[in-house]
């Protein structure tokens, strides 16, 4: 099963520490000119703490969201199987979302208002499902005929479309300034040449996958995937030309974090080359192989943000 568009258009896009600039708006014209590093740097923690919380949230609802349709249907007769099981999230980056770096400028109090909506829903789902959990494992829905866990799981449906509604705002709304916090550090910095490359690389990975996703769940398009494919291995090629050579010592160990970019971005397009072959001989994208295409994924980008951090 593929992973949620959103969590790897939102998650990819930011968790690295250093990125490149791109379209600065007003908000990144003001960093550039009067944020320092440690205002910078203030603004790129909130940006990679939320996104981290962001990821990691976006798995537990989710696994909610399933429980409480198998809970509804099992409550009704309907499915008799044992009900999902709901992973931990293990955020232990949402108690540093303490506050909302001054950096953003005009755009603070908007994003703290969607903030505190994403909180309110977040811990609105997680009280939800403690309650519908409660009821399911006392059997309680033989009393009413699952009518609770109807009534509970459309509560949840409605929390969790406003809590991913407001973590997409979010996101839109650091991304600006985050680009421009980013670039104040990158300035002067020995790795920048790779870093701009590395990135253009988890951009195109970004595009691909996005349309791989809807690809998946719709009709296979050969043209489209193929463009996508063209653009990604035209990032990758540009990147393997770069020899790693840096004379701060102290960012020589960066060498093979480098090289391993490339290596899992070579493999992204061996895997990628094959969804294209097998999708063309069926016409749709198979679950084999977009499982493969979301490891990959993920392999590509712990090998990324292993570099930039």
């Amino acid at each position: 099963m593929k992973k949620t568009v959103v969590f790897v258009l939102a998650f990819m896009l930011g968790v690295v520490s250093i990125s490149c600039k791109k379209d600065l708006n007003k908000i990144g014209d003001t960093i550039l000119n009067k944020v320092d590093g440690a205002g910078a740097n203030a603004i790129i923690d909130f940006n990679n703490n939320f996104l981290d919380s962001y990821k990691k949230s976006t798995v537990r609802i989710e696994g909610i969201l399933k429980y409480a349709d198998e809970a509804v249907a099992k409550s009704k007769g309907l499915n008799t199987s044992t009900l999902p099981h709901v992973t931990e999230a293990m955020d232990f980056a949402y108690a540093k979302l303490t506050t909302v770096p001054s950096g953003f400028g005009k755009d603070k109090e908007v994003i703290e208002k969607e903030f505190q909506d994403y909180k309110v829903r977040k811990n609105n789902i997680e009280q939800k499902y403690a309650e519908l959990k409660s009821y399911m494992n006392s059997e309680d829905f033989k009393d009413d005929k699952g009518a609770k866990a109807e009534a509970i799981s459309k509560e949840i449906e409605a929390d969790a479309e406003v809590f991913f509604t407001s973590g997409e705002n979010i996101i839109a709304k650091i991304k600006p300034a985050t680009d421009a916090a980013e670039e104040v550090i990158l300035k002067d910095h020995p790795l920048k040449e790779y870093i701009v490359s590395s990135k253009a690389i988890m951009k195109s990975l970004d595009s691909s996958y996005e349309v791989l996703g809807k690809q998946y769940e719709s009709k296979f398009n050969e043209a489209e995937a193929q463009k996508k494919y063209d653009e990604f291995a035209k990032a990758v090629e540009n990147n393997s030309k770069l020899v790693f050579d840096v004379k701060d010592q102290q960012y020589s160990h960066k060498k093979i974090p480098f090289e391993n970019i490339n290596k899992n971005a070579n493999n992204f397009l061996e895997i990628f080359r094959k969804l294209i072959r097998n999708a063309k001989t069926s016409g749709k994208i198979s679950d084999s192989d977009i499982s493969q295409i979301d490891s990959a994924y993920d392999s590509l980008l712990n090998s990324y943000n292993s570099f930039v951090r």
